[in-house]
């Protein structure tokens, strides 16, 4: 065998190889698989009566006061699920946002760990111009590495 010929046969099994390998290291740290529909739009919880497992575990809760007095502080609780999303390497919430109607409010992002659990504690203040018609929609949007990006919503009277 001459050195050009080698030197294609070697370089073409290392691709080979490496290409292999990250299919077989891919299967083994992701393990579920991926509903690709889930990525193609923000996901809503469809029947609030009627909620399926994965709107249970995923759809964002947002928990806060009915009504606030303008210019005075608040929080809002956000959580990703009823019951809290599991988080590890293979499935994790990467960050889950709030925002006051179109405008952001905050963000944290995740660790894909063990360690967290996916909930996350807002202190807000909403002054009167920021409800010209007297209640606010506060928007709470999470992504989760297979399920995609969900969103939740709640309205509270501004007074």
């Amino acid at each position: 065998m001459d050195r050009r010929s080698f030197l294609k046969t070697a370089v073409a099994s290392s691709v080979i190889g490496g290409f292999a390998g990250t299919v077989a290291a891919a299967e083994r740290y992701f393990p579920v698989q991926v509903d690709q529909s889930l990525f193609e739009g923000i996901n809503r919880v469809k029947d609030p009566a009627k909620k399926t497992g994965l709107e249970k575990s995923h759809a964002p809760v947002l928990n806060a006061p009915a009504s606030v007095k303008a210019g005075e502080p608040f929080t809002v609780e956000v959580s990703v699920g009823e019951t809290l999303h599991v988080m590890g390497a293979p499935h994790w919430i990467e960050f889950i946002e709030l925002s006051i109607g179109n405008e952001p409010a905050g963000r944290t992002e995740f660790q894909p760990k063990g360690y967290l659990k996916p909930k996350v504690v807002f202190t807000v203040v909403l002054q009167k111009d920021a409800a010209p018609a007297g209640k606010v929609t506060l928007l709470a949007r999470q992504h989760c590495n297979l399920h995609g990006m969900w969103e939740g919503s709640i309205d509270i009277v501004v007074i």
